[in-house]
């Protein structure tokens, strides 16, 4: 009994830091940097701004996992796929929330691309679902995403997506939606071994958010990354190592002052 009492202030009162209806982080690299990550170029932006896909020049997958809070009922798991074209990138994924009393799935399809050398966009659709104990049933929807990164010199970068802009409706009952997440934010590199990150993220229903990351690269092929973001406040550290060039396999975990740790791992792969 007091194990469902806690998840029911658990999902009640933090549902804003569990990102239960719609969007969802996803990397360990991401986690590790607060998820101020609008405006990092990977294959996991397609979890972050389908815009940030554009660069994308060689065929990328990847897997993901986190465990919030150490609770299985709070566990997550997402993959991506994207795949360079002759002009633009297409891209493929998806997540899954929770345990069987209660579960969110998210599958989309994306397409990114350079307008121009210093300005990117793209757009993706994602199939939303929601399912609680059978007696509650559960409910579909499509949902529309758009992003946009503007590279304002070679080691400056702006970044600007929006998840849900339609405010595609969960239930009739008190306006509830699935959410509508803005996120804009920075990347600045002070050399090919360090760079910073800052962002503002805005979901409608809850207060403003304010994350910043740092990755350091002290050695070849190994990375060091921590992270700070407000409402909650959440700290944030990992590790990554890229194997070969080509698999990348990343560690890490958040911290919540109240609810504790948030243990997160992710593997890449990326064709050479």
């Amino acid at each position: 009994m007091k194990k469902q009492f806690l998840l029911f202030i658990i999902f009640s009162s933090l549902a804003n830091f569990l990102f239960s209806q719609g969007w969802q982080p996803m990397g360990s690299r991401s986690m590790s940097l607060a998820n101020a990550t609008v405006a990092i170029e990977d294959v996991w932006a397609f979890h972050h701004n389908p815009a940030a896909l554009a660069s994308l020049k060689k065929i990328g997958a990847g897997v993901s996992y986190e465990n919030r809070f150490l609770l299985k009922e709070l566990q997550s798991q997402g993959f991506v796929v994207a795949v360079p074209l002759k002009k633009g990138v297409i891209s493929f994924g998806g997540q899954t929330f929770g345990y069987n009393q209660f579960r969110t799935y998210r599958t989309g399809l994306g397409y990114s691309m350079a307008l121009a050398e210093f300005i990117s966009v793209g757009v993706q659709l994602n199939y939303n679902a929601v399912r609680i104990n059978p007696s509650y049933g559960n409910h579909q929807t499509v949902t529309a995403e758009v992003g946009i990164l503007a590279k304002v010199s070679n080691n400056w970068s702006l970044a600007f997506s929006t998840f849900n802009i339609t405010r595609n409706k969960l239930s009739d009952f008190a306006e509830d939606r699935y959410s509508t997440v803005l996120r804009f934010g920075t990347r600045y590199s002070i050399s090919d071994k360090v760079f910073f990150l800052a962002e503002v993220e805005k979901n409608v229903d809850y207060n403003l958010r304010f994350k910043t990351g740092f990755e350091y690269v002290p050695i070849s092929n190994f990375f060091v990354r921590g992270g700070f973001a407000t409402a909650p406040i959440e700290y944030t550290f990992g590790l990554g190592y890229a194997f070969s060039g080509v698999y990348k396999l990343d560690l890490g975990s958040a911290y919540h002052q109240f609810l504790g740790w948030s243990p997160h791992f992710s593997f890449t792969y990326q064709l050479k």
